[in-house]
């Protein structure tokens, strides 16, 4: 590995500037809503380890359940062999072998969540048999698939979470539930016991062959976190880092350094405010060298060798997010692939190498981006072909750019932003779109919401608040340090990034609205009761009401700093139930019936609070759906698109109205 010792200059906001737009004179017809509400048609297109087979996954009907197709590599005319799971839902598969595909399969089991993060449905595993043609399904309930162990052909590694009363470690705390790691064969069906991950060593992962790698586990008794090795050959773990469960600190680690292999390659800050790549010295227990960093945002991961099956543990390169995930590469071998790929893939944003045969030759690269919902392609006797995009009937020539952006917030607070920028001319209406978490990265790629709302001629901002990670760690603390900012800080630089654009001249400042989901639909209600109002209306999907409510489901569970970030976030924070008297435009409420994350009963009680105050609002309840995107079917998303452009077309002020030129007044 070639040694980078950079740290990158802020990227200048002209760069990826607003202003430097050339906008589409006319704006095209919107699509109709059900070509958005349709579930990928196609995903997770992957080659065979001999590249003999190309699988993927495909939902022949708008209402259907996803079936694998197996097609003959050498000929994607011919008819693929199709399977399906039906009653069960198909959510996952991967490449065994040459011969066996394994795969998850999800079945809802009740009609009512059991209780918070207790949900409606259940897996199994199942393992397909190509030559056979045939399927069996395993006894093995909720099983996570660990690793394929290329090393171990026929077997994998699956894990369970154990506890419960009856469950080891569970009386510790009930947020922490030891993974258990199975060697399972798929020919017997059998499993044979690896190793049992317990509070003070669990998170395992593993070499190539199965035996235990890394693993980290939690000191009850001095209340820090231990980072372990296993070194090749050993049968005992070997302590290598501690970090208190007070900071904040969030080392990610990845696979020992070529270079130096008693080495680890990590990201962290090591009091550093931005994340950086390191090399982490395993025998002194030290971080011993600065391989990379930016200035300007925390790296985000590390991106994997492209070929699993023979270099399954190899580190190629480390990522950021700035307009779009970049990649600063170690293996230049890697590069030069991905570059080639990047240059002639129409609309190259994020591209992928998902899966890769054994001897290279073959593989398949999906696309994603603004103008690309994800298109996958296969490279196979030095040519290239289209196996199909996620989204068919979506033309990239009808969908948005993607922009980011700088502005300073009313405090002088640098904040940054994602915009979505419809076709036409501006100024256009503007929906701000906050993501949810809070406490989380925003990595847009492809935005199904955002690219809706720009194709029915809504400019879409997604502030990166603070609190948002990827902007330094001092940005991410300004949330809770000193006292919870939700409905303060973090609602001004909502607000901010949407009177940017209007002093841009970008968006009209009389057709604003704000729609967000989880937290982002709590921001929706506090914004509905904000003075001065910017807005015309607001959706609120999934939102959280009760601050107070939600962080009763597990309060009790916290410690350290998650224990502060979490009260002093929760309680300090503008709390919308309590608001409800200050509401003071329409209001679109959105909720899951099955909502395991933020229960129902939040859109509940806020509805009899609205009620109570003869407030103007609608609600639309969603039949069967849970918190996750994963869990929203056809049914679900075209209720959701109607209700949503239906609400800013006739409940939200004048949105979809231009204002009258001077000319025509």
């Amino acid at each position: 590995m070639k040694r980078q010792f950079l740290i990158a200059a802020c990227l200048l906001l002209s760069a990826f500037g607003i202003n430097s737009l050339a906008f589409a004179a006319e704006a095209p017809e919107p699509y109709p809503l059900d070509y958005w509400a349709l579930r990928p048609v196609i995903n997770n297109a992957q080659v065979s380890p001999d590249g003999k087979h190309l699988a993927l996954m495909k939902i022949p009907s708008k209402d259907g359940n996803p079936i694998i197709e197996v097609y003959d590599a050498s000929d994607l005319s011919k008819k693929p062999f199709r399977m399906g799971a039906d009653p069960m839902e198909i959510t996952s598969f991967s490449w065994a072998s040459n011969n066996e595909i394994v795969f998850l399969a999800r079945q809802k089991v009740r009609n009512k969540i059991e209780g918070f993060n207790q949900g409606v449905y259940e897996t199994l595993l199942s393992v397909l048999k190509v030559k056979e043609r045939e399927y069996h399904t395993f006894d093995e309930t909720n099983p996570a698939i660990a690793d394929i162990l290329p090393g171990k052909p026929g077997k994998i590694l699956i894990s369970f979470q154990e506890g419960g009363d009856d469950g080891p470690g569970s009386k510790i705390t009930e947020t922490y539930r030891p993974r258990s790691y199975w060697e399972f064969d798929l020919n017997k069906g059998t499993k044979k016991l690896v190793v049992r991950g317990k509070l003070s060593v669990g998170n395992i992962d593993f070499y190539p062959d199965g035996t235990p790698s890394t693993a980290r586990g939690f000191d009850l008794a001095d209340g820090e976190y231990i980072y372990y090795v296993r070194w090749p050959g050993e049968k005992k773990w070997t302590e290598a880092y501690r970090q208190s469960e007070d900071s904040y600190e969030n080392v990610q680690t990845s696979w020992f350094d070529e270079e130096k292999p008693r080495n680890v390659l990590t990201i962290a800050y090591n009091d550093q405010d931005k994340r950086g790549v390191w090399s982490y010295n395993l025998d002194r227990q030290e971080f011993d060298e600065l391989i990379y960093a930016r200035s300007d945002v925390d790296m985000y991961g590390f991106r994997m060798h492209s070929n699993y099956w023979k270099h399954p543990r190899k580190v190629a390169g480390v990522t950021y997010f700035t307009d779009k995930l970049h990649t600063e590469y170690f293996d230049k071998e890697e590069e030069a692939i991905y570059r080639q790929f990047e240059q002639i893939i129409p609309h190259a944003h994020y591209v992928d190498i998902n899966s890769r045969s054994v001897d290279g030759n073959t593989m398949t690269i999906v696309n994603t981006g603004p103008r690309d919902p994800g298109t996958y392609y296969m490279l196979k006797d030095n040519k290239i072909t289209v196996v199909g995009s996620r989204q068919p009937l979506l033309e990239s020539e009808k969908l948005a750019d993607l922009k980011w952006v700088a502005f300073e917030a009313r405090d002088g607070q640098k904040v940054r932003a994602y915009v979505t920028v419809p076709q036409g001319e501006p100024p256009f209406p503007l929906i701000v779109l906050p993501h949810g978490g809070p406490f989380v990265s925003e990595t847009p790629m492809y935005d199904e919401w955002a690219q809706m709302l720009a194709n029915n001629g809504y400019m879409v901002v997604q502030p990166q608040y603070r609190g948002s990670f990827n902007y330094g760690m001092e940005f991410h603390k300004i949330s809770f340090m000193s006292g919870g900012q939700g409905g303060y800080k973090m609602q001004d630089d909502k607000d901010d990034a949407a009177l940017y654009l209007v002093e841009q001249g970008l968006a009209d400042p009389e057709r604003m609205a704000m729609f967000g989901w989880s937290y982002g639909g709590y921001a929706a209600l506090v914004a509905a009761s904000r003075k001065p109002q910017i807005y015309q209306c607001v959706i609120a999907g999934a939102a959280v009401a009760d601050m107070i409510q939600q962080i009763n489901y597990y309060r009790y569970s916290l410690r350290g700093a998650q224990k502060e970030r979490q009260l002093s976030y929760r309680e300090g924070s503008v709390n919308p139930i309590e608001e409800v008297a200050k509401v003071n435009v329409p209001i679109l409420l959105i909720h899951g019936d099955v909502d395991q994350r933020v229960p129902v009963t939040h859109s509940n009680r806020y509805r009899k609070e609205l009620n109570k105050h003869n407030k103007n609002y609608k609600y639309v309840e969603l039949e069967g759906a849970d918190h996750f995107s994963n869990t929203l079917f056809f049914e679900h998303q075209i209720l959701l698109y109607e209700s949503m452009i239906d609400f800013l077309n006739n409940d939200c002020g004048n949105m979809s109205q231009r204002p009258l030129t001077a000319a025509a007044e």
